[in-house]
C-alpha cells in the first residue's frame, strides 16, 4: 500500500481513490474519498482509514463529497473505522457527503454517529 503522507499519487483501488493529508485545523487529518465504495474495495478503504488513525494523532475528517456510490460494505467500513477511532480516544467525522451518501446515512439512521 502507498505511503499515506502527502504524495503526488494518492492510494488507489479499482474505482476508488483516497487522499490523506493534514487537516485544516491543528489536531485533524483530512481524508478525501473519490469514486465508488462497494464490496470490492471497502477493505482497501478500511485499511487506509485505520492506517491514517495509526499514523496520525488527530481526529479524522472524512470528505465523501466525491463518492458516487456507497453500499452497506462502505457504511460498515466507516462504522468500523469510527469504532477504532473511539477506542483510540479520537474521533471520525464526515465533513462532506454527496447526495447518495447522505441518503444512505439518513436511511440507516447513522448520520449522528459521524458528527
Amino acid at each position: 500500500m502507498s505511503d499515506l503522507r502527502l504524495s503526488s499519487s494518492p492510494p488507489q483501488e479499482a474505482g476508488l481513490e483516497v487522499a490523506v493529508a493534514p487537516g485544516p485545523r491543528s489536531g485533524t487529518v483530512q481524508v478525501v474519498v473519490s469514486g465508488e465504495i462497494d464490496l470490492d474495495n471497502a477493505v482497501f478503504l478500511r485499511r487506509v482509514l485505520l492506517t491514517a488513525l495509526v499514523s496520525h494523532r488527530g481526529t479524522l475528517l472524512v470528505d465523501l463529497d466525491r463518492v458516487a456510490f456507497c453500499d452497506c460494505a462502505g457504511l460498515n467500513t466507516l462504522l468500523a473505522a469510527r469504532c477504532a477511532a473511539l477506542r483510540a480516544g479520537r474521533g471520525l467525522r464526515i465533513t462532506a457527503a454527496g447526495r447518495r451518501v447522505e441518503r444512505l446515512l439518513d436511511l440507516t439512521g447513522t448520520r449522528s454517529l459521524f458528527m
